[in-house]
């Protein structure tokens, strides 16, 4: 049997997640000190990092021959779209660069081992976090939700400069067109 295209998507049949406020109190907030670990075998603290950083959040992605961990998880709002996401990010990734991003990063709560298959098997050039222990979720109250007794951020993207939060990109949707976003605003917002 044929894996679906994960991002082969109508958007107008997935329901848009609501703005809860939960990412109200992230503008201007200087982020705590959390280390973090990525896919390029480092461990990053967002908080210590110089220049411009872009931080793109999301549930989880797929794993290719494995089912949702729910029935209905393209119906919760916000679940679906993470690959597309990604996939944009990295599409975009020369784009994003170039207009100012001196770093960019995919965070998660998926472990780095899963990580590093996802971000070989989409070719990703930036690192993906893992916050698997929930460290930087609790300590800068990120946006969560519980499906299937697992806690996932919900779809969130930050803008970074000098460990202090610029921009928040919350709710985020259709998640395909987030980069495009993100890209926008540092065109228009340069340092």
């Amino acid at each position: 049997m044929a894996q679906p295209n994960l991002q082969d998507v109508d958007w107008s049949l997935i329901p848009a997640p609501a703005d809860d406020g939960a990412a109200a109190h992230l503008p201007g907030m200087t982020l705590p000190s959390v280390s973090l670990p990525a896919t390029s075998g480092d461990t990053v603290d967002l908080s210590k990092l110089r220049g411009r950083t872009v931080v793109f959040g999301y549930p989880r992605t797929g794993v290719p021959g494995q089912i949702s961990p729910v029935d209905d998880w393209d119906m919760i709002p916000g679940a679906r779209g993470c690959t597309p996401q990604t996939c944009s990010f990295r599409d975009l990734y020369a784009e994003l660069t170039a207009a100012g991003a001196s770093q960019v990063f995919g965070l998660s709560t998926q472990s780095t081992a899963y990580q590093r298959e996802m971000a070989t098997r989409l070719h990703l050039p930036f690192p993906v976090l893992s916050d698997e222990r929930l460290a930087l979720a609790t300590a800068a109250r990120l946006p969560t939700m519980q499906v299937a007794d697992m806690t996932l951020l919900k779809r969130i993207a930050l803008i970074i400069d000098d460990g202090r939060v610029s921009h928040v990109f919350y709710p985020v949707f259709p998640p395909d067109r987030n980069a495009a976003d993100v890209l926008d605003w540092l065109k228009t917002h340069q340092l």
